[in-house]
């Protein structure tokens, strides 16, 4: 595969031409799925937010991180907040869940020297923040994100499109 020149123009029309949910009706199902079992409120909407932003970036993924963006601004955020995502551990702006949170993400998404990813000790640290139905809400949380980084990353939808509507 031949690389792409750090100066050529990216096009804004999805790689693929057709919504994955009209070819897989049943996606939607899943995905509605996935947003009731985040939605139970054990950990805020902007937790999650921010957790998927930060895997948007670390996938490096324009549409995911261009719609989580969005989310948090729809959700008041501060744009110090939503730009400080990236270089969280030395941002002010961040509660002691949300950084827990935040290192989790980071955690199951980055390889680790060590080979495990999420070692006892993080577990440990996630755990002071948060009980075992927000722990695993988070868990879900990620676990949403990255079931829809292979379609952000293959079909590419075109960023700041609507979530309903990235193909249109």
């Amino acid at each position: 595969m031949e690389a792409r020149s750090i100066t050529t123009e990216v096009p804004m029309r999805p790689r693929m031409s057709q919504d994955p949910q009209e070819l897989v009706p049943e996606l939607a199902e899943v995905s509605a799925a996935l947003f009731k079992a985040t939605g139970n409120r054990s950990i805020p909407r902007t937790t999650i937010s921010l957790v998927q932003l930060r895997a948007g970036q670390l996938v490096g993924n324009t549409y995911l991180t261009v719609l989580h963006t969005g989310f948090l601004r729809k959700a008041g955020e501060s744009e110090e907040r939503i730009t400080a995502v990236s270089s969280w551990q030395d941002a002010p702006y961040f509660t002691g869940a949300e950084r827990a949170a935040l290192a989790l993400v980071e955690a199951v998404l980055q390889p680790s020297a060590d080979g495990e990813r999420v070692s006892d000790e993080l577990y440990a640290q996630v755990s002071e923040h948060y009980d075992e139905k927000a722990l695993i809400t988070l868990t879900f949380a990620i676990g949403q994100v990255n079931f829809f980084i292979p379609i952000a990353l293959i079909a590419k939808p075109v960023p700041g499109r609507s979530f309903t509507d990235p193909w249109g």
